[in-house]
């Protein structure tokens, strides 16, 4: 590796003295508190379980760069904030990035480059890429099942689709009118126990860009539940959609297997009157008052191709706001649950969280870098990146207590990730040498601590 030694002088006048930039530091990286990750790897068995979902399709003689390796390498990548595989030139004699791979991080060989990893994105099967994606929703089932030592009160499964815009050349992209842009559709479910308030992401499944929203729905509750029952098997379970869910299929589906169930549904005619009745009785209130003011009730409703008839939660709102006309408000949610009104749309509303994690797959980890061609290659992607997540996720639950405890993902990499470090090696060892002044040095010590004593 060669190392840029020109010295620049930077704003001769701005300091006391000339102050010169040399970037001549051998050995070094900017990621030094990557081995987090490692350390979370190695206690799921994350990269090892996801990359022997892959078959290994090269010639023998020719591997240089193993599936794991190659594996490993993307995902601690997106995980330090490298979404891209032309990433991988600059990173390739990264210290730190190859000693995430357990090689040597002075002599070690250099990592995959773009072209080879190009390659391993386009080699998986459908097959490969399926078992891929339910290896992901086992480690993450197993894992909390373990935490909570097979025993939970409740599990609460959040379905939600998100837009991926493409650049309309790949499989599988089309017009989407919704967002008005050539996109995919990617579908992330989430798990919420008990009364936590984390959701931990289990599947993200990409779709094609005119895909319903509840295309795949069917099969990622169908398969899933029972993985949760057979690990969780006293448990109630409740799910929670969005508009576009209310389907015959999943709503027989969800009461045959006696789920609890949260649908939020489109107005039409018949709802929109009665809940115009509603407001219509509180109307002239917020204009007394200048505030907003909300009604809740329910009714019983059967959509043309339901099998019967079913409880609809309504709320009826007048928003007032000041120097505006009074504008009506009006939502509806499809549910089974025996609760008063209120108290099935404020668990409804518990969904926002769900959208949240999505926000930080697209903001902090970049899930919508699906360049490829292929549609299987950006499956491979998006699979990758929810690995990434989940690394990022126990991160976070590990920081319990902390200034940290509830921060996003670009703030984790930033504050615990992205650290200066020179690395030397002896004979013996490895020593990591970090920076004095480091200012989340409390944070990072505490996490190293969690995970010393987990293992």
């Amino acid at each position: 590796m060669t190392q840029d030694t020109t010295q620049s002088v930077l704003f001769p006048n701005l300091f006391h003295k000339p102050v010169v930039a040399s970037f001549d530091q051998p050995d070094s990286s900017s990621d030094g508190g990557a081995i987090v990750l490692k350390a979370i790897d190695s206690e799921l068995n994350l990269m090892e379980r996801l990359a022997s979902c892959l078959r290994e399709t090269r010639e023998e003689g020719k591997i240089v760069h193993s599936l794991l390796d190659l594996f490993r390498q993307r995902v601690y990548g997106i995980a330090c904030g490298y979404p891209d595989c032309n990433d991988a030139d600059r990173l390739a004699d990264d210290p730190i990035q190859k000693l995430l791979l357990d090689r040597d991080p002075i002599d070690g060989k250099s990592l995959a480059s773009q072209p080879t990893l190009s390659r391993f994105e386009n080699a998986p099967s459908s097959k490969d890429l399926l078992k891929l994606g339910c290896e992901l929703a086992d480690i993450v089932i197993e894992h909390h099942a373990k935490r909570l030592r097979g025993k939970a009160r409740l599990i609460t499964i959040d379905l939600d689709p998100t837009d991926d815009p493409t650049h309309r050349a790949q499989q599988l992209t089309f017009f989407n009118a919704h967002y008005d842009a050539y996109c995919y559709l990617p579908m992330v479910g989430t798990l919420q126990f008990n009364n936590e308030t984390e959701k931990y992401l289990f599947t993200v499944v990409l779709r094609p860009g005119n895909a319903p929203a509840s295309k795949g729905a069917f099969g990622i509750l169908m398969r899933f539940l029972t993985r949760l029952r057979d690990a969780l098997p006293k448990t109630r379970f409740s799910v929670r959609l969005d508009g576009g869910f209310a389907t015959p299929a999943i709503l027989d589906y969800l009461e045959l297997e006696g789920v609890e169930y949260l649908v939020g549904i489109a107005g039409n005619s018949r709802l929109e009157k009665r809940a115009r009745r509603l407001m219509g009785k509180f109307r002239m209130k917020p204009r007394k008052t200048g505030k907003t003011d909300t009604l809740f009730s329910e009714t019983r409703y059967a959509a043309r191709k339901w099998s019967h008839r079913r409880r609809v939660i309504i709320k009826a709102e007048v928003v007032r706001c000041l120097d505006r006309d009074p504008r009506d408000n009006d939502r509806f949610v499809l549910t089974n649950l025996p609760y008063k009104p209120e108290s099935v749309y404020r668990i409804y509303r518990g969904r926002g969280d769900a959208e949240n994690r999505i926000k930080e797959l697209h903001y902090g980890l970049e899930i919508d870098r699906t360049s490829c061609m292929s549609f299987l290659a950006n499956q491979l992607r998006v699979f990758m990146t929810a690995a990434a997540d989940v690394l990022m996720h126990e991160m976070r639950v590990r920081m319990a207590g902390t200034a940290l405890a509830a921060a996003q993902v670009s703030t984790l990499r930033e504050r615990l990730l992205k650290i200066a470090v020179w690395v030397k090696k002896s004979v013996r060892r490895i020593v990591l040498h970090f920076p004095v002044n480091y200012p989340w040095l409390d944070c990072w010590k505490q996490i190293v601590k969690n995970l010393a004593t987990a293992t």
